[in-house]
């Protein structure tokens, strides 16, 4: 394992760590992205607004409503996504910084993005539990090998 040597890892982009990071947390943070354009569709599509104002989108005698499933299960899904992918986006900069192994944090951030890929099929499907649950407890497992690593790459 070797020093952590920040100024070292932000010289050169052409890391290959880097470029796997950037190509990996590219995908999650446009499906994350992605996620409020659908809640947005999917109001409009069942007439479920959260704002008075915004109902002059709908047809009139449209109410507020909190209660359309549809609509709760997409915004459940992307805030579930706010509250995993941005810290595994943060994360991963520093585990970059780490000096990783290519393979190994390879592997990581493919393991990280098929789990949310997989959590999100199983929120919007719906899939049966554990399929979500797995999903969400494999991402959590990689976060937390890769703060880890910082963790002891920063107090060597």
């Amino acid at each position: 394992m070797s020093a952590f040597n920040m100024a070292d890892q932000l010289s050169y982009i052409d890391n290959p760590v880097f470029s796997q990071f950037a190509f990996y947390g590219s995908i999650l943070i446009g499906k994350t992205v992605l996620m409020s354009p659908l809640t947005a569709l999917f109001r409009m599509k069942n007439e479920t607004f959260s704002n008075p104002e915004d109902l002059k989108l709908g047809a009139p005698g449209i109410k507020v409503n909190f209660d359309d499933q549809t609509v709760e299960r997409v915004r459940r899904c992307h805030q579930n996504d706010l509250e995993n992918i941005l810290p595994f986006a943060v994360i991963g900069v520093l585990y970059v910084l780490s000096d990783p192994l290519p393979h190994v944090a390879r592997r990581l951030f493919q393991t990280f993005t098929a789990a949310r890929l997989i959590h999100t099929v199983a929120y919007l499907a719906p899939l049966p539990q554990p399929i979500r649950f797995l999903a969400f407890g494999v991402g959590a497992v990689v976060n937390m090998i890769m703060v880890g690593r910082v963790i002891i790459c920063g107090t060597l």
